[in-house]
């Protein structure tokens, strides 16, 4: 399968220190990847990289064949960050028939949207009034417009009930199949199992690139958390110093 996103060797400075040291992964175009790991491990940093929107170091980044960040990519790659990212002044319908007409697309489309995240009883609130779970879903319903190749999301299902959080997550599947590739971003271990493939990050190194499933194959558990804990651990003794030679 083709990958949608290739990284390779990147390293990214942000602050004076170092926050990426030298990752490499792909995603394969139409699944649904996660992004794990505890806050402030990098993984912001990384999707920044993936939108094209942060100064690097050194390495690449890939996104549909050409270089993370070009013109081409703008109506290809959507985009949900952490903060909400539509306008707190207009009603949820206003914002996303406003996102709707930057693609070229009508007012059924952005219906669509708002039903899809499960806003529609929402849809004539302003964004400003909304609970920080609702404005979350706004953004996606806007990012989601257009069906873009691939669909980068930043901790989209922190505040969101068990419902609605396993509503949501059949919908990235459902995204998925029609195509979309989406890079999904969580410190909720919970969720790994709920991906095609898995990313686990730790103190701005990669710790796994690969299934779920091989991923339990290869530290002999079913249990994912305790899988990253494995690995994590196997990490830190590979790159802990030896001890000098007396």
């Amino acid at each position: 399968m083709e990958d949608a996103i290739q990284v390779r060797d990147l390293v990214v400075d942000r602050g004076g220190r170092r926050v990426l040291h030298g990752i490499s992964c792909a995603v394969p175009a139409g699944c649904v990847a996660g992004l794990l790991g505890p806050s402030g491990s990098g993984k912001t940093t990384l999707i920044r990289a993936v939108v094209g929107v942060q100064i690097v170091v050194s390495g690449t980044v890939t996104v549909l064949g050409r270089a993370a960040g070009a013109a081409e990519l703008r109506h290809a790659v959507g985009y949900v960050t952490q903060a909400p990212s539509v306008y707190a002044d207009l009603s949820v319908r206003e914002n996303v028939r406003y996102f709707a007409a930057l693609h070229g697309l009508g007012a059924a489309e952005a219906g669509r949207a708002i039903d899809d995240v499960g806003l529609k009883p929402a849809a004539s609130q302003l964004v400003g009034n909304l609970s920080g779970g609702q404005r979350s879903r706004a953004s996606l319903a806007c990012a989601m417009l257009g069906r873009p190749g691939v669909l980068v999301l930043d901790e989209p299902t922190v505040g969101q009930d068990p419902v609605l959080r396993a509503d949501l997550w059949g919908k990235f599947h459902d995204l998925a199949d029609a195509g979309t590739t989406l890079l999904v971003s969580s410190h909720v271990m919970d969720e790994a199992g709920r991906c095609d493939r898995l990313l686990l990050i730790r103190e701005g190194r990669l710790v796994a690139d690969d299934t779920p499933a091989a991923i339990r194959a290869a530290t002999a558990t079913d249990d994912l958390e305790a899988a990253f804990l494995q690995m994590i651990r196997e990490q830190e003794t590979e790159h802990a110093p030896q001890e000098a030679t007396r």
